[in-house]
């Protein structure tokens, strides 16, 4: 390297996760490691625009990691979408002398980092969001801790629905992405799993089903709702009036994001914001962090954007043939 990096900075941007507190931590320590500085900026982009930037050292991330959310608070910050925005955030970073900086969250918050990127800041993004949806990895900061909670959640919703024999519609999270909704399916054992990659919208369907799992002696039933395709109460109400059976809905909303972070994502993302403090020493800038494979390894921004991510095929065809009166 020409200049060798001295300071770096850290942010959380777009939806919290749980684990993002281990990925800051991880970031602070492995840069006061190398000897380097560390600024906190608050709120993300928002926060870099309105200069909230703290200095953090290692006592400044101790007995985060097993707490949810993210001690740097976040934000979404339609003035950073703008071109005047990204140079202020670049003139920002100039000012308070970061050379490199750690985002973490998901494909928006990455977009932001390349246009810093492409005005002299390195940065590095790391994968941090329950929905999965990042498509250059098979692992993101949260989702092992969303699908747990919400898995909990269902086994509770089923043992009062086999009381009630009734029919309840669960709804998850994932505009956009199934990911929770799958996997909650196959590990709840639901009847039913709708995703918006793949939902007909066929509610005919869903009534026929009910009604025959009743006539062969299934006394209770179980849809795991995507929020993508949404509309849980009103289909309640619908399923209800065509088959006579009552049905509730239940939208566990944004008790998904919050928790305490799994094992799997304290360690994970732990391992992320030290890697992404090597590749700034390493010189390198516009990557993402991903996990691939079985191993860490890093993207291209503008590569990994250009991915598109697909259910697993292998994943339908066993919730397809997991469901069974």
């Amino acid at each position: 390297m020409e200049h060798q990096i001295k300071t770096i900075g850290v942010l959380t941007s777009g939806g919290d996760a749980p684990g993002m507190n281990a990925a800051i931590r991880g970031v602070v320590r492995a840069a006061t490691a190398a000897g380097l500085k560390v600024k906190g900026i608050r709120r993300g982009y928002a926060g870099l625009l309105d200069e909230e930037i703290i200095d953090m050292d290692s006592r400044s991330v101790a007995e985060i990691i097993n707490r949810g959310g993210t001690i740097l608070y976040t934000a979404r910050c339609m003035e950073f979408m703008t071109e005047a925005g990204q140079k202020k955030g670049a003139e920002m970073c100039r000012k308070h002398g970061i050379e490199g900086l750690v985002v973490i969250g998901g494909d928006g918050s990455f977009r932001g980092a390349g246009k810093l990127a492409e005005l002299g800041v390195n940065t590095i993004g790391i994968p941090g969001t329950i929905d999965l949806d990042i498509a250059c990895t098979d692992y993101t900061i949260g989702f092992d801790t969303a699908i747990n909670t919400a898995m909990e959640a269902i086994d509770k919703i089923r043992d009062t629905s086999t009381s009630h024999e009734r029919v309840s519609i669960i709804e998850v999270m994932g505009r956009h992405a199934g990911y929770i909704a799958l996997w909650c399916g196959i590990a709840n054992g639901a009847e039913d799993i709708l995703i918006p990659e793949t939902y007909d919208y066929d509610e005919q369907r869903l009534v026929d089903q009910i009604i025959n799992q009743r006539k062969n002696g299934k006394r209770h039933h179980i849809i795991v709702n995507a929020e993508g395709v949404g509309h849980s109460v009103g289909m309640a109400a619908r399923i209800e009036a065509a088959t006579g059976l009552e049905t509730r809905a239940t939208i566990l909303g944004y008790m998904q994001r919050g928790g305490t972070p799994t094992c799997k994502d304290r360690v994970y993302a732990s391992i992320m914001g030290a890697k992404a403090v090597h590749l700034l020493l390493e010189g390198k800038t516009m990557r993402i962090v991903a996990y691939k494979g079985g191993e860490f390894v890093d993207y291209d921004i503008a590569e990994a954007l250009a991915m598109k991510k697909e259910i697993q095929p292998d994943f339908m065809t066993v919730s397809h043939e997991l469901i069974r009166v």
